[in-house]
């Protein structure tokens, strides 16, 4: 037996005492079985009348109800027919919610998600959105955590602290350049950014690279802040050219290409004698080389500190 002819016995059960669910758990099972199939046409009123006994009021009644569950639909000039029926939608949860605002993020920037963007894109009403968050602050900062949570941090991880912190600064750019509209959030504040587990992780993970060093905690907490500032700063300039192009169609190509000419009216001015030498004959500087030039000096930098007897 299936489970939609135990239904159809169940609510026939219930609805004994009254007539017009009786009527509508009828004609569902009629709809159910492919004896009406979308589109024809539903007894209608009179016939139920006559069928059934009931006044006219309880027949229109019974097919109110089905137009209600999504059975039937009213058609001018036709009467009611069978509706078309769609597949139904898993429950709205909090994951599916995060994931729908970071698809529509990377797809169109942050500045195109709202919450009533956001129910349109799911299907359902705006107030369905605030069972699972209670504002757009909690659901950017569930977002972040999302997106961070997707770097990759193998366990337990190199023991030596200079391959353990390039991977912790890759990981990151992995992320900012997944997601361009991450780096705004995370960095919004850097000493007192927001709380997220996959941050957590990552600090924590990063922190274990100084285990044995005998920095002191300030220093250790200094240099992770110094690492990951660094990284996140590189990759809000970029989330600013994304979004830019997102909002506006125009690629940051094109903006240069705009530009060039007042940008060669300043080299040729004799103001800059030193960096129209320096820029004259270089390519444009590629995002990723710009990460691995810096990634190469910020660690650098932590080595040096690192044969420092009493580091300030």
């Amino acid at each position: 037996m299936s489970w939609g002819s135990v239904l159809v016995r169940i609510e026939v059960f219930v609805a004994e005492q009254a007539p017009y669910l009786r009527i509508a758990a009828d004609l569902r099972r009629r709809i159910t079985a492919g004896e009406l199939r979308p589109g024809e046409r539903v007894p209608s009123t009179r016939t139920l009348v006559r069928e059934w006994g009931v006044a006219m009021a309880t027949a229109a009644k019974a097919l109110s109800a089905l137009g209600e569950q999504g059975w039937v639909r009213a058609v001018p000039g036709s009467g009611t027919v069978v509706a078309e029926r769609t597949p139904q939608k898993a429950p709205l949860g909090r994951a599916a919610l995060v994931r729908a605002a970071i698809a529509l993020a990377d797809a169109e920037g942050i500045t195109a998600l709202s919450m009533r963007r956001l129910a349109a894109e799911l299907g359902v009403g705006p107030m369905a959105l605030y069972r699972h968050v209670p504002d757009k602050d909690e659901l950017l900062r569930l977002m972040a955590d999302a997106a961070l949570g997707e770097a990759e941090l193998p366990e337990p991880g190199p023991a030596e602290w200079r391959p353990r912190l390039e991977l912790a600064a890759r990981a990151q750019w992995g992320a900012y350049r997944r997601h361009p509209w991450l780096a705004p959030i995370l960095l919004n504040s850097l000493v007192r950014p927001p709380v997220l587990a996959a941050g957590l992780r990552l600090v924590d993970w990063s922190l274990r690279a100084f285990s044995g060093s005998g920095l002191r905690r300030r220093v250790k907490l200094q240099v992770i802040m110094t690492l990951n500032g660094w990284v996140g700063g590189l990759a809000v300039s970029n989330a600013f050219e994304v979004q830019a192009e997102q909002d506006t169609g125009i690629s940051g190509d094109q903006r240069l290409a705009a530009d060039m000419a007042l940008l060669a009216g300043y080299l040729e001015s004799g103001r800059f004698p030193v960096l129209t030498e320096v820029m004259t004959g270089v390519e444009d500087v590629d995002l990723d080389e710009a990460f691995e030039f810096g990634l190469r000096l910020q660690l650098d930098g932590i080595a040096a500190l690192l044969e420092i007897d009493e580091p300030r």
